[in-house]
């Protein structure tokens, strides 16, 4: 799903997913508007940009994003967008990065809440020991985004 707010992107989120009605109701809530269908030239540059990146083209994006939600959330989504493309970090590595070392549980919360999906790459966010925890898409579709980014990271190398 894919949402913009005037000329930015505020939601880039799967379609079924635990929290769905929640992130809604906070848009809906914060931005004082209802969800409806439309076009905006900021989601066609968004499915341009997210078809290069499934299409191994692109690593980063250009988006105008709006984040929604608390100053420590965004403080968290910002933080997450420094994740190099290709490797992953920890909910400990994130909570040190943005000063508050003992704010693992929060900053887990708030990469779960994250409404705008692998442009904002919480995917990239793994356990401290090592495995593949929560995602709002699935754990398996966690698992192809990063495999997805370790193979276009391997064919720049080659």
């Amino acid at each position: 799903m894919l949402g913009a707010y005037g000329d930015r992107l505020c939601l880039c989120d799967w379609r079924y997913r635990k929290m769905r009605t929640t992130l809604d109701n906070r848009l809906r809530k914060s931005l004082g508007v209802e969800i409806s269908p439309g076009q905006n030239p900021v989601l066609d540059e968004t499915i341009r940009q997210l078809d290069e990146y499934f299409g191994f083209a692109r690593r980063t994006f250009t988006l105008p994003l709006l984040h929604v939600g608390t100053d420590f959330q965004k403080r968290v989504w910002t933080q997450l967008m420094q994740v190099p493309f290709g490797e992953t970090s920890t909910y400990l590595t994130l909570a040190e990065a943005i000063g508050n070392p003992k704010a693992v549980r929060a900053v887990a919360s708030a990469n779960g809440a994250n409404a705008i999906a692998i442009i904002v790459p919480c995917h990239r966010i793994i356990g401290s020991n090592g495995e593949l925890v929560g995602y709002a898409g699935g754990l398996r579709a966690k698992e192809k985004l990063l495999a997805l980014e370790q193979d276009m990271f391997a064919d720049s190398a080659a």
